[in-house]
Formats: structure tokens, C-alpha cells, sequence
């Protein structure tokens, strides 16, 4: 193979997804030459298969609930159903304008963008499409995609992924929802305001478990509420097609019949046949294994994004991107702090946070040592406004500053911006408690909830 560029690059980038782009815009604005190399669409997972169409169907199935409701409001609306076929053209609108709004900004970047399945062939190039990319540096960033257990074979008809959910032609009457985390969770959420009857089936003893334990107590009551099924503690143990559907079998005994089953159990990296290993990079169980700087064991090579053990998002993999991109260009550069990263599950009630648990705060500091504040949204009047319950919860090391904030309720992925100043500026909760915030606002919420904690609670009972 021969090298088509009249030069090396600087950056050659595999992958063109959240992580993958970053880098490269990053790069190329710091003067760097940059080769991006990407098999399907620009934008990756997030952008076609992930972030933003699952968020779009969230905001349908918002809009179905609210005409569903429109009588509380005092307003005369009726709910004819869901037209999918409709559904689906707003979403993939949206997909397109963010699409096109991207390639223009990569061109316009100056950055080399090659459309091909590429794979590393030395510790400094990529082959791709019959040609050899040279770069001084190599940044893999080839993503995840969804997980199966060994023997549940996905068919994407009546099993089926995350992948094939996004697309699906038809509304089903019943659905089996194989794990209980953020992707199965927002599905949920999403066909039951469809009108499906859902059912989640999951292992762990709580929905959203990597959430603090409060924040999954919230979720499962407004579920149970909303009519949204779950099975905890329930091990997978088996699917049959049916005449018409799906059995699905758990361990202890359990069987759930069904229209279809949605696989949600998780997204594992794509690293395989790729070459990393024969090049010497270190992995585990498919993961680029890296250093807090992103490097990995061989020093022309980098990774980023879902395809290093890191949090599984998007804007995490925007901010490796950046970081490596930053040290690449000879700026100084600070490791991500993945407990300072706000977490979102865009379910109906949504579910953030940022910081630790309070489980996890009592690990590390002694029980004695952390303070803990429920702040309930029904003391909040833009809350009650919008017919929503949930909570705040604040963690603090007694006497210092708030290490978590976890919340539950409409809206709430809008509250986290603020919450992750608190907690990555290790703000006391005096000093949020004097900052006036808007009324009547959900923010407001936030600023009741350190009032609380340090002392003076105005709209809460002492």
C-alpha cells in the first residue's frame, strides 16, 4: 500500500464519533494536520444511533403524554395515537440538520475526512480503502455497540437491540425490556407513552443502578405509577419465539410473553480484527486500556470515547477528545475527573446527577462524616406548575463541601449544569445558599436544597 498524502499528519484519527471528531476539530484549530477516518456516518453512535434520536422520541413521547393530560390544564385536546411513520421523519430531521451542520464544520477545519473501514497497520498509520495514512500520532476512536448474552441471538425483528428499536416500523401491543440502565430505562419510558404495555427485566436489585439509591427508589414509584413494569433481582435465563411473539424466562421461575424483546444489557467496544493488538496496544476484554491522559502503553497511540473503560457518553468522549488533542498541540493539560461528569437519563421523570452517592461518600469519608439533604419538588412552585414530583438530594462531607447532587424529576437534565459547578468548584452550601436564583424556576430548587443544608430554609419545614 502507498501513502496518498504528500505529507504525514500530524493526528490520524480512527473513528469519527463524539470522541473521534472532538479530537479532530480540536486539533485542527490548534494548527495541527488532521486525517479522520470513519466506515459509516460522520457523528458516530451519538448522533445516528444514540444520544440524539433516542432524545427525539423522548420528546414525542413527551408530547403525547402532555395531549393525554391536556384536560388538567384546561386544555380541550385529543389523543388520536402515534403515528410512528411521522415520528420517525421528525427524528431523522433532526439527525440531518445535525449532520450536515457537522461535515461543514469539519471541512471548514480543513480537516481530511476519509469515508472507509480502517484498521491500525503499524503504530503509526491506518490502511484504509487500499491506501496507507502515515500520522506522527494515532488516535483510536472506533466506539461500542450494543451487547447480547452468549446464546440470545438478536434477530431484529422480534429481538432486538437498541439499534433496531430506533428504526422500528411498528407500535407493539407488549415489549420484554432486558436490563434495567439508562438505555432500557428511556425505552421504556418512550413506548409506554406510545401505549405499549412494558415490561423491564432486570438482574441488579434497583432500576438505573449506577444512580444513588434514592434517585432509583424515585424512579421505580413514578414507574409503578406510570404503569411501567419491572421484575428486580431477575436473572435472564432464556427467550422462545412464540406464535406470535416472545417467552421470556428468568431464573426464578418467571415467564413473560410479549410482542418483542429489547436487549439493552449495554454497549461493548469495537476493537476487534481492528489490529490494535498485533500493533502492542494493551486491552481487556475488547477495552483500549489508558493512562488519566488517555495514552495508551505504545506512545504514538491514543483512545478515546467508548472504546476505553470509561463513562459511556458522549460528552465524555468529547472532553477525551479535546484532552488528547490539547496535549498532542503541547498545552497543558488536566485528567478528567469522571465523578465531576452530570449524568442524565431523559426518562419520564428524568434522572441526574454528578458527584458520588451517598453510598459511595460513606466509603470514602466514614458514615459520621456525611450530611445528607432531601429537598422534595413539591415545595417547588415552577414544579407544581408543571404537575411534576421528584427530589434533590445533596450529599456533603460534614462541614465541607457538597460531593453529590442527585435529582429526580421533569426536567432535572436541565438542573445539572448548575449542579456540576457546585460540585467540581467544591462549593460549600453556604456559599450556593447566597446566590439568588430566579422565581419561579426548577434552578430554584437547587438554591431551596442549599439552603436547607446550611441552616435557613426558607420554602422548606425545618
Amino acid at each position: 500500500m502507498a501513502n496518498d498524502a504528500s505529507t504525514v499528519f500530524d493526528v490520524v484519527i480512527l473513528g469519527g464519533g463524539s470522541g473521534g471528531y472532538a479530537a479532530a476539530l480540536r486539533a485542527a484549530q490548534l494548527g495541527l494536520s488532521v486525517a479522520l477516518i470513519e466506515k459509516g456516518e460522520l457523528g458516530g453512535t451519538c448522533l445516528h444511533r444514540g444520544c440524539i434520536p433516542t432524545k427525539a422520541l423522548l420528546h414525542a413521547a413527551e408530547i403525547a403524554d402532555e395531549t393525554k393530560e391536556a384536560a388538567e390544564f384546561g386544555v380541550l385536546a385529543t389523543f388520536q395515537g402515534i403515528d410512528i411513520n411521522g415520528v420517525h421523519k421528525y427524528k431523522d430531521d433532526v439527525i440531518a440538520g445535525l449532520y450536515k451542520g457537522l461535515q461543514g464544520l469539519v471541512a471548514s477545519r480543513k480537516v481530511t475526512f476519509i469515508q472507509g473501514e480502517g484498521r491500525l497497520s503499524s503504530q503509526t498509520s491506518v490502511d484504509v480503502n487500499g491506501q496507507r495514512i502515515e500520522g506522527r500520532h494515532i488516535v483510536l476512536a472506533t466506539g461500542s455497540v450494543p451487547k447480547s448474552l452468549p446464546g440470545l441471538t438478536i434477530d431484529g425483528d422480534r429481538i432486538i437491540s437498541s439499534d433496531h428499536a430506533l428504526k422500528l416500523d411498528r407500535i407493539p401491543k407488549s415489549a420484554v425490556i432486558l436490563g434495567g440502565g439508562v438505555i432500557g430505562v428511556e425505552f421504556a419510558s418512550v413506548w409506554k407513552s406510545f401505549g405499549v404495555d412494558v415490561t423491564i427485566v432486570e438482574a441488579l436489585p434497583h432500576l438505573v443502578p449506577l444512580e444513588d439509591e434514592n434517585s432509583s427508589k424515585l424512579l421505580e414509584r413514578a414507574f409503578r405509577k406510570r404503569g411501567i413494569k419491572f421484575e428486580l433481582k431477575a436473572r435472564f435465563s432464556g427467550v422462545e419465539y412464540t406464535e406470535s411473539g416472545v417467552r421470556v424466562s428468568t431464573e426464578n421461575g418467571k415467564q413473560i410473553d410479549a410482542d418483542l424483546l429489547l436487549v439493552a444489557i449495554g454497549r461493548g467496544p469495537v476493537s476487534a480484527g481492528l489490529g490494535y493488538e498485533e500493533n502492542g496496544v494493551a486491552m481487556d476484554r475488547g477495552y483500549v486500556l489508558v493512562d488519566e491522559y488517555m495514552r495508551t502503553n505504545v506512545p504514538t497511540i491514543s483512545a478515546v470515547g467508548d472504546l476505553v473503560p470509561t463513562l459511556q457518553l458522549a460528552h465524555v468522549g468529547f472532553a477525551e477528545g479535546i484532552l488528547v488533542a490539547e496535549r498532542l498541540a503541547g498545552l497543558k493539560t488536566v485528567p478528567i475527573d469522571y465523578d465531576g461528569v452530570p449524568r442524565v437519563t431523559y426518562s419520564n421523570p428524568e434522572v441526574a446527577s454528578v458527584g458520588i452517592s451517598e453510598a459511595k461518600a460513606v466509603e470514602l469519608y466514614g458514615k459520621e462524616k456525611v450530611v445528607t439533604l432531601k429537598y422534595n419538588l413539591a415545595g417547588n412552585g415552577k414544579s407544581k406548575i408543571l404537575k411534576t414530583a421528584g427530589e434533590i438530594k445533596l450529599v456533603q462531607v460534614k462541614d465541607g463541601a457538597v460531593v453529590g447532587v442527585h435529582m429526580v424529576g421533569a426536567r432535572m437534565g436541565e438542573q445539572v449544569g448548575e449542579a456540576q459547578l457546585i460540585y467540581n468548584w467544591e462549593a460549600l452550601p453556604a456559599e450556593v445558599a447566597q446566590l439568588i436564583h430566579a422565581h419561579p424556576t426548577q434552578s430554584e430548587a437547587l438554591g431551596e436544597a442549599h439552603l436547607a443544608l446550611a441552616g435557613k430554609p426558607l420554602h422548606a419545614h425545618d
